[in-house]
């Protein structure tokens, strides 16, 4: 970290890194360790992800998981965490809103965040986006043809113009989110629905980006397309500065009044 004390509102660390943090935090509870998602993750869908992440030489990922002290979310976690990676579904309700106050604060001070799937209902996404996240959906493992619509973005980068997954849960439009910074993927379903399966946000000095693909009983995360998206939105969402607070200063006049 570099420290800038030129502005007097805040400090302001310019953020220089040799590896990107990343934690890949999953709810990961009993439902996970029964036959129907452990056949695909035996380990869990956060060691999958971390793995994948962790071939590429510039990121370094861990995970954390609801039953972890403080759920995962310990000041001392996101002390280390450059990218947050979330993924929720049936548990959304058990964290605590102090512990989702906390990832909303790290973000707006300069922590980036992706969530996956059904992570568009979980509390730190809903508090980002001041919306209630919902759209409709369909589990009947039918193929989605994603579309790069936004082929020029950084998480597009080495992404076709389309690619299929076999199997996935239908997310259809509309969604209940702001209005995207950029939407860089849509998706097509087989029963006739579309979805904007790739969307990104600000919020103050942190990145956020919203993907749909990742039910938990179809193999997504093993996608090398999917993989190298998610590689992609790791170094695109990484701070490029971080603050240390929020506060609303008094600020004295610079000229003379």
């Amino acid at each position: 970290m570099i420290r800038d004390m030129t502005s007097s509102r805040k400090l302001i660390l310019k953020v220089v890194m040799s590896k990107i943090k990343v934690t890949v935090w999953n709810e990961y509870g009993d439902d996970q360790k029964g036959p129907a998602i452990s056949n695909v993750y035996p380990e869990g869908m956060h060691k999958t992800i971390a793995d994948f992440l962790n071939k590429d030489t510039e990121i370094s990922a861990g995970t954390a998981v609801l039953a972890d002290n403080e759920q995962g979310l310990s000041e001392a976690v996101l002390d280390e965490t450059d990218v947050l990676i979330w993924w929720g579904h049936v548990h959304h309700n058990k964290v605590e809103d102090r512990f989702v106050k906390r990832v909303i604060d790290r973000v707006q001070r300069g922590m980036g965040i992706i969530f996956l799937h059904s992570a568009h209902k979980s509390k730190p996404f809903m508090g980002l986006m001041g919306t209630s996240g919902y759209l409709c959906w369909r589990e009947i493992g039918e193929k989605e043809r994603i579309w790069t619509v936004t082929p020029s973005h950084p998480i597009a980068q080495g992404i076709p113009e389309h690619f299929v997954l076999e199997n996935e849960e239908m997310y259809g439009e509309p969604f209940g989110i702001p209005e995207p910074l950029h939407t860089v993927f849509i998706g097509w379903f087989q029963g006739g629905n579309v979805f904007r399966s790739g969307v990104t946000f600000q919020r103050e000095y942190g990145k956020v980006f919203y993907f749909q693909p990742g039910h938990e009983t179809y193999p997504v995360y093993h996608h090398e397309i999917i993989q190298k998206i998610l590689v992609n939105a790791v170094k695109w969402a990484k701070p490029d500065v971080k603050v240390n607070n929020l506060d609303c200063p008094n600020m004295p006049s610079l000229e003379i009044l």
